[in-house]
């Protein structure tokens, strides 16, 4: 186990005044050994600390702190984990991991199966790995809620679908939470003929019946399409879905969410936006989403962007821009029909010019592509045909974090200077808001 290495600290923070560093390094709290960030809020939340801290010069030091019970030290850290992540010890044939082209760095291909994830930012886990130990751990921290993937409750299609024996105890192991009063999100990942249909029916009824009483067990399920890329391995048995098979899925979890709906309130299973956009079927309106319980799973995601983005375009966006400007927009063509009201509210802006380029991704083999899979390689074959302006909005979404890279290692400074244009990275709406006002 890693000493926890400092990799912030947060202004005006009790961190801040005792003169802690970025790269020091917590050893101990209270002469416990922190495994992950979940310990360290735990051992933190004391009135009195012990911290054992292995400074950036590689010195020890033993610090004593007085403070208020669960005042924040105003620290981050490098990693969340200190004991290194726990990997998935399935084999499923639509994981993302192994529908990558080879020869990439070697953190691309760790496949994230770790409960703390989970917990801490809402990664999905399937609990095929879990020993005692941790399953214990879940229950005394009340680690709750989680985020499990589910795919289907029949034992044997869920052992066909994740190549893992353990894959057929999820009935078991979601009455586990429900005998806790745990709580946990499901995923249902769709692969036509495999756990579609009847299977898909019996699957979201099995998760329904956990979501009833005075605490549900799973408090909601998400219904997404397979993705796939061509990089997948040949044998994998899964089709790509159709536009038939989209619709058809859409007809079948709508009756069942009046069901639903009808017996506790809400909808409870929420299919993802890509299902409408597949079928070419208009997205469900604002208030089909309730709290949007699932939207990491792109369930009301576009509904919510177009909201903030009309809000936020109320507020900040000036009638009249001082000098012309020309943007080109760049986005993927799974929501080029939804964002058409945007370039043309942004073109209500006396002097200024956007317009949409909705591209799939070649690269990926996909005909319908979000917008965070369009690569570098992409964008380099494809905008050449494209009515260009001198300045691109480039989605921050398309990079890996934190860096001027595409997923395929492609630069912004190669596709500026292939292009001969100026690439603008814009993070969310709020940002391009203010690039497009001046």
């Amino acid at each position: 186990m890693k000493p926890a290495r400092i990799s912030k600290i947060l202004p005006n923070s009790i961190a801040e005044e005792i003169g802690f560093e970025v790269g020091d390094s917590i050893v101990s709290i209270n002469q416990m050994q922190p495994r992950d960030l979940i310990d360290y809020q735990f051992l933190c939340s004391d009135e009195y600390l012990e911290l054992e801290v292995i400074d950036k010069y590689g010195k020890n030091h033993l610090v004593e702190i007085e403070k208020d019970y669960d005042e924040n030290l105003g620290l981050e850290f490098e990693d969340a984990l200190f004991d290194g992540l726990i990997q998935c010890n399935n084999k499923c044939p639509f994981c993302f991991i192994d529908q990558q082209p080879e020869g990439k760095r070697e953190s691309l291909y760790l496949k994230d199966d770790d409960y703390r994830l989970s917990f801490l930012y809402g990664s999905y886990l399937t609990l095929t790995n879990l020993t005692t130990r941790e399953w214990n751990r879940i229950e005394q921290m009340r680690l709750s809620p989680l985020y499990v993937s589910v795919h289907a409750t029949e034992a044997d299609i869920r052992i066909r679908l994740l190549k893992n024996q353990r894959a057929g105890e999820i009935k078991k192991n979601l009455a586990w939470f429900q005998e806790k009063r745990l709580q946990i999100h499901a995923q249902v990942v769709v692969c036509p003929n495999i756990n579609d249909g009847i299977h898909l029916e019996r699957t979201l009824e099995d998760l329904f019946f956990f979501h009833q009483g005075e605490i549900p067990a799973v408090i909601s399920a998400a219904v997404v399409p397979v993705g796939l890329t061509k990089f997948r391995p040949q044998e994998d048995e899964l089709i790509p879905v159709s536009r038939a098979k989209a619709r058809e899925v859409i007809k079948q979890v709508q009756a069942l969410q009046d069901k639903f709906r009808a017996k506790c309130g809400s909808t409870f299973a929420w299919l993802a936006d890509e299902w409408f956009l597949i079928a070419g079927e208009d997205l469900p309106p604002e208030s089909h989403y309730e709290d949007y319980p699932q939207i990491g799973n792109g369930v009301g995601s576009i509904r919510q962007f177009l909201k903030e983005f009309t809000t936020i375009a109320d507020e900040t966006l000036p009638p009249k821009i001082s000098q012309p400007e020309e943007y080109t927009w760049i986005v993927g063509n799974a929501v080029e029909n939804a964002f058409q009201p945007l370039v043309a509210r942004l073109n209500q802006v006396e002097n200024l010019s956007v317009n949409l380029v909705a591209l799939n991704s070649d690269y990926w083999g996909q005909e319908i592509t979000v917008t965070g899979l369009i690569t570098g390689q992409d964008l380099l074959a494809k905008l050449p045909q494209k009515d260009l302006r001198k300045k691109i909005l480039l989605p921050s979404v398309m990079l890996k974090h934190d860096e001027a890279k595409f997923l395929d290692d492609v630069t912004i400074e190669e596709l500026e200077k292939s292009l001969d244009v100026e690439v603008i990275r814009v993070n969310g709406i709020r940002e391009l808001m203010e690039v497009v006002s001046g």
